[in-house]
């Protein structure tokens, strides 16, 4: 009997220690923050389900789409972004995920992104004639640029987003400068943000790169151009999501595909909370009406994901196991 019993407690305590063993897999977890609204709120709710739910020790550190892949394929780190856009470089990401260095777990946007050049949809009713690319590009005048009147602007994306370089490539493939504008730069997202605001409190044209789910979507109606030719993806790999492609055509945007993608290191020993991440995906709506109560509350991306996790418990439970769940619910009603 006292065999029996040893045995009983011996077999007990190992499985306390398996239990806890599990519990602590995660550990260190590095999670881009890259600098856009939704890849901001995204990487929040993560931070919040990895560490109250799985106990990961959990960093947010900043980036950018281009410079948080590149680290993650030569480094391994950080561990997870949970919202890459991957059209500029697709064919690195499949190599890549091809030799093992980088897996990419689940769509991070289930409907897909939406990128392209918009106009105002003031400017789209008032000049009905103006639907293409080429016809925003035949009215300089519509859509000034702040430092030369001369010329009219076309806004690109911030330095470290791949759309920068296609934005780029498409503004000499359409010969903009040519035909009197000039491609203004912007060094983050709050400042292309900023630039669509300003031009609507003004009742003035703003021409140039954006994307959807965004709050500033939500809040100002904008209307994307065609690019009067169809996306040709040999193209667009040969050269329009290229750095100084020497000779860009003209293209359109493809389909956006927006991806959760994490380290060789964290999916071997991830476990449970890989798991996680291979099940978080949410639509188009959804995002957008998180990212407008923060606008409209001026929440921080902390406090947006905190409203998320306390009143859409329907979306992110099917994401977690019962026992994450139980822990994250327990910690937002005590905290």
């Amino acid at each position: 009997m006292k065999k029996l019993f040893a045995s009983s407690l011996f077999a007990a305590g190992m499985m306390f220690t398996a239990n806890a063993a599990t519990a602590s897999d995660c550990g260190d977890v590095s999670v881009a923050e890259m600098d856009w609204q939704s890849a901001k709120l995204l990487a929040n709710v993560d931070s919040i389900l990895l560490g109250r739910g799985y106990d990961c020790d959990v960093t947010l550190v900043p980036g950018g789409t281009m410079t948080t892949f590149a680290t993650m394929d030569q480094n391994g780190e950080p561990d997870v972004a949970p919202e890459l856009w991957i059209n500029a470089f697709r064919a690195d990401v499949d190599a890549a995920v091809k030799d093992g260095r980088l897996h990419i777990a689940a769509k991070s946007l289930t409907d897909g992104g939406v990128e392209g050049w918009w106009i105002p949809n003031y400017i789209a009713e008032a000049y009905p004639d103006i639907k293409t690319v080429n016809d925003a590009l035949a009215h300089p005048e519509l859509f000034p640029n702040p430092s030369d009147s001369e010329k009219g602007a076309i806004y690109n994306c911030p330095s470290g987003w791949n759309c920068r370089i296609s934005t780029s490539n498409l503004f000499r493939a359409f010969d903009a400068e040519k035909k009197g504008f000039a491609l203004v730069g912007t060094n983050s997202g709050g400042e292309l943000d900023d630039s669509i605001s300003k031009a609507f409190e003004n009742n003035q044209g703003w021409l140039g790169y954006y994307w959807a789910p965004t709050a500033t979507l939500g809040k100002y109606e904008m209307v994307r151009l065609s690019f009067g030719v169809p996306h040709d993806n040999n193209e667009w790999v040969r050269c329009t999501s290229k750095p100084d492609c020497d000779n860009p055509r003209p293209n359109a945007w493809p389909k956006s595909e927006v991806y959760t993608v994490v380290s060789n290191e964290f999916h071997k020993r991830g476990g449970d909370a890989y798991s996680y991440l291979a099940k978080r995906g949410w639509g188009n709506g959804t995002v957008n009406s998180l990212l407008a109560w923060m606008i409209d509350n001026k929440a921080t991306s902390e406090e947006g994901a905190r409203y998320f996790l306390e009143n859409h418990e329907e979306i992110w439970d099917k994401w977690v196991t019962p026992e994450a769940a139980a822990k994250v619910k327990n910690y937002l009603a005590n905290s």
